[in-house]
């Protein structure tokens, strides 16, 4: 596969989000280019317009511009909004059209709203852990998710470091 741009990717983020020992799990429309029918969780691409023609943080520099198009593609996605977003891991892949890709991929409490999807996605669930294991997810989520209930159960974000190794 050839590789476009080798110096540019595509920068996306995902939430894994949780409520009551349960996880949000998003079902994507079959009509999507990527991983149609599969189960995920919110996320999306990181937008120019996500940080142009807001103020910056510093002369220079736009602070927060990932965790700002996480909570705007959670929004969107699902009509939610969560609490304190925390890295999870990162993951990256070459798309099929030969562009480099980057997850970021982040768990967050739920914070507030009521579940309404929007076009990419037909149907959600909230469930266990355990339960996740049921449903059809894009591969290396149910993993994700695992990490995400060893930190909650232990209550030790540095289990994400044993989990690594």
């Amino acid at each position: 596969m050839e590789i476009k741009h080798r110096e540019l990717h595509r920068i996306t983020s995902t939430a894994i989000i949780y409520k009551n020992g349960k996880y949000l799990l998003l079902k994507r429309s079959l009509k999507k280019k990527a991983f149609p029918g599969k189960w995920t969780v919110p996320g999306g691409g990181l937008e120019v317009d996500d940080y142009i023609g807001l103020a910056k943080t510093t002369k220079d520099h736009w602070y927060f511009g990932i965790e700002k198009s996480l909570r705007r593609e959670v929004k969107e996605e699902c009509n939610l909004e969560i609490g304190k977003v925390k890295y999870l891991l990162d993951i990256i892949f070459i798309r099929p059209d030969g562009v480099p890709a980057i997850i970021l991929s982040f768990y967050s409490s739920y914070k507030s709203g009521e579940v309404k999807l929007d076009e990419d996605n037909t149907d959600y669930k909230w469930v266990t852990y355990e339960e996740a294991k049921k449903y059809d997810m894009v591969e290396g989520l149910l993993e994700e998710i695992e990490m995400v209930d060893k930190i909650l159960k232990n209550n030790d974000e540095d289990e994400v470091e044993y989990l690594r190794n």
